[in-house]
C-alpha cells in the first residue's frame, strides 16, 4: 500500500505549521519558516517528539 503523507488542504498545512512552532519554541529550538536544513538530529528529533507528546495528552 502506497503512503501518502502531503498535507493537500492548504488550511490544514498553516495548522500543522503552527503546530511545529509551537513545539520548537517549547524545547528550545530556533525554527524559522523555510528551509530547516540547518538542524541538527537531536534538535528536528526534539521538535518531533513534542509534537507526538502535545498530541497523546
Amino acid at each position: 500500500m502506497k503512503s501518502n503523507n502531503q498535507i493537500n488542504i492548504p488550511q490544514t498545512r498553516e495548522a500543522m505549521d503552527k503546530f511545529k512552532m509551537q513545539a520548537a519554541q517549547e524545547v528550545g529550538v530556533n525554527l524559522p519558516n523555510g528551509c530547516n536544513g540547518h538542524l541538527t538530529s537531536r534538535e528536528a528529533g526534539s521538535v518531533g517528539d513534542q509534537m507526538v507528546k502535545k498530541r497523546h495528552i
